[in-house]
């Protein structure tokens, strides 16, 4: 199993650096073949692993080398596979194995193929570290590679100032967060004398429920995920690196970086079941950011930026699943999440190829026809997100919708709106692209037309998954035992067990009932406003009440220059100001007066031997008369 685990996380290595060393001497097709073979292979070694394990298998260590000794801590460089990390291999290397494959044809006329696809290996190369390290510090390291990868991806088209500043606002937006989790990894160590899992998670019963010292850690490392993850006050970088090119966009979205977060709180389940405190606190932003998120999506007019505040919401979703104590159901909407998501970003990838780069959906329409496989595709994925009847989002989200009634049927009745304005955001998108007539140029008429099968092939495949996705762990109230299959699969990595709320079945069906018929109505609705009443959406500067609001992202980014941005910048200016008029002045005075001596001094240095005699003569007599006095 040994060299199978190496294997798993060495072979996008490789393929980052013969791309990134020899790519640009090597023809397109084998680049982009290489780059994909290698993700492809490492997710069949997983699978392998995968079909080796069962819900009762221990984890297994796999250690490299030892890392370093600190304070009688040891630490090793090492893997640990368990069903969690299991889990999130076969997600990374699966779904980006398909989006290396859509890649090929998506950016083969870029002049940056090889970089591209050697940025692409490295990305998953940094996100298996992530999830693969046995300790918080090998965690670390892969935590900060995706931050990094993320940064050269979004602006990949750096010649564009925009791109550029997405990519640093991505960039700095995390290292806020990174600062808190590298709070809690040193108080982890210090409280634990241990930072790999499993140690930690043995030492965790020395602290005290709900105690400050757990609160503090936990609070910290969740601080890190709201980074990471894109939760409010840092989310508006994720909306923003729509930037880099669209495959991107789905590895970030789907399969990669933003899911870092989820598997933090879920790997370190045996602090945060200690700390109830922060744990509410999680359940108040997920909910806060879900809504947030949802109320800006209602009018997003490019299509890009739509998905892109729908995975915000989404991930608010999968943080309140986490606020509740309902860490398999987080895990398993963030698994249908990555299939339904990275198939909407592909297909609207598809769209633009269509459109020649157009990404305003008041600038198409009427596409249903002319890309029949990508229009079905986008169709399913739509249905899967807003809650179409068994499909895997429905499923996973109605999870959630449970759990959270169990809590409070207050905070229920405001997940239940935000699942609407879902569906009413992703069915308007749906509406404007594809229904109606076409309202782009002529020039993309005449060019309309389905992508190549390296581009629908993956949406087929995310399509099918997004299908049937959701058996995997079906409701509780059909069999625990016969049919929540990922329930039963991850119970081994919980150390405490988390009391869920119940809810009565019949309550639970009406629920469901509910949304179902949301749905249903929801859907009606859209449709009679989009294509039977043929509305379409304004120009932004039209929009008035809440719709200018939502257009206008609630002014978020207005707010944050206008006060952290401007503030940050006022404190530069004065740096500037006192280093200018304070310390270079300083400085020319200490220089000036140097100057000045040096002339002084080599005036007397003028090679005239009785000047020299004179000197050194009252410097004798100086001497002699200081010492005399002082007898």
């Amino acid at each position: 199993m040994e060299n199978l685990v190496y294997a798993i996380i060495l072979l996008p290595l490789a393929g980052f650096l013969i791309n990134g060393l020899f790519g640009k001497k090597l023809p397109k097709m084998f680049v982009g073949t290489l780059a994909t073979a290698v993700v492809f292979a490492s997710f069949i070694i997983a699978l392998s692993l995968f079909l080796k394990f069962n819900a009762d298998s221990q984890p297994v260590i796999v250690r490299a080398f030892e890392w370093f000794r600190i304070n009688g801590i040891q630490v090793n460089f090492g893997f640990q596979i368990d069903q969690l990390s299991l889990m999130m291999i076969m997600i990374i290397t699966g779904i980006g194995s398909l989006i290396h494959l859509y890649s090929i044809g998506y950016m083969s006329t870029d002049e940056g193929f090889h970089k591209f696809f050697s940025y692409l290996n490295l990305f998953i190369f940094m996100m298996l570290l992530l999830v693969m390290g046995s300790n918080y510090l090998i965690l670390f390291i892969g935590w900060e590679g995706v931050g990094l990868c993320s940064y050269l991806l979004i602006g990949f088209w750096y010649k564009n100032k925009e791109y550029g500043a997405a990519a640093r606002k991505a960039f700095i937006m995390n290292r806020i967060g990174d600062l808190g989790m590298i709070i809690g990894i040193l108080m982890i160590a210090s409280q634990t004398n241990a930072v790999d899992y499993l140690s930690v998670a043995q030492n965790s019963g020395k602290f005290e429920l709900d105690s400050t010292v757990i609160i503090f850690i936990t609070a910290s490392l969740f601080i890190g995920a709201v980074g990471k993850s894109a939760q409010i006050p840092l989310f508006t970088w994720l909306p923003d690196a729509m930037a880099g090119p669209t495959p991107v966009s789905a590895l970030i979205h789907a399969a990669t970086m933003v899911t870092a977060g989820i598997y933090l709180v879920v790997r370190s389940n045996f602090l945060f079941s200690l700390a109830p405190t922060t744990m509410d606190g999680i359940l108040f932003i997920g909910l806060l950011t879900a809504l947030v998120a949802a109320f800006i999506g209602l009018r997003q007019n490019d299509i890009k930026k739509v998905l892109a505040y729908s995975t915000v919401s989404q991930l608010g979703f999968m943080f309140v699943a986490v606020g509740t104590g309902a860490y398999t159901v987080a895990m398993f909407h963030l698994m249908t999440h990555a299939f339904f998501k990275a198939l909407l970003f592909l297909g609207s990838g598809s769209v633009i190829h269509a459109m020649s780069g157009e990404q305003d959906m008041r600038l198409m329409g009427g596409l249903k026809k002319k890309i029949p496989i990508t229009h079905i595709t986008f169709l399913i994925g739509t249905l899967a997100i807003s809650g179409f009847p068994f499909l895997s989002g429905m499923i996973s989200k109605d999870e959630i919708l449970a759990n959270v009634y169990g809590r409070s049927p207050y905070l229920w009745v405001i997940l239940f709106i935000i699942a609407a304005m879902t569906a009413i955001y992703m069915f308007r998108a749906y509406y404007l692209t594809f229904h109606g007539e076409f309202r782009g140029t002529e020039e993309q008429k005449s060019h309309l037309h389905e992508s190549p099968l390296n581009m629908t092939l993956p949406l087929m495949v995310l399509a099918v998954l997004s299908v049937i996705g959701g058996f995997i762990n079906l409701p509780h109230f059909i069999g625990h035992g016969s049919y929540a299959k990922l329930g039963t699969w991850l119970q081994n990595i919980y150390v405490y067990d988390v009391k869920l709320p119940e809810v009565p079945l019949m309550t639970e069906m009406i629920l469901l009932g509910l949304t179902v018929l949301m749905f249903f109505v929801v859907w009606f609705i859209v449709r009679n406003i989009y294509v039977t009443k043929k509305k379409m959406a304004l120009p932004e500067e039209d929009y008035t009440g809440w719709e200018k609001l939502s257009t206008r992202k609630l002014y978020i980014d207005e707010l944050n220059n206008a006060t952290f941005v401007k503030f940050i910048e006022g404190l530069g200016i004065g740096g500037n100001m006192f280093d200018k008029g304070v310390l270079k002045r300083f400085g020319d005075y200490i220089g000036t007066g140097a100057e000045d001596s040096g002339r002084a001094a080599k005036k007397l240095q003028n090679g005239n031997v009785e000047n020299y005699v004179l000197i050194m003569s009252l410097a004798i007599g100086i001497i002699l008369i200081v010492n005399f006095i002082l007898q």
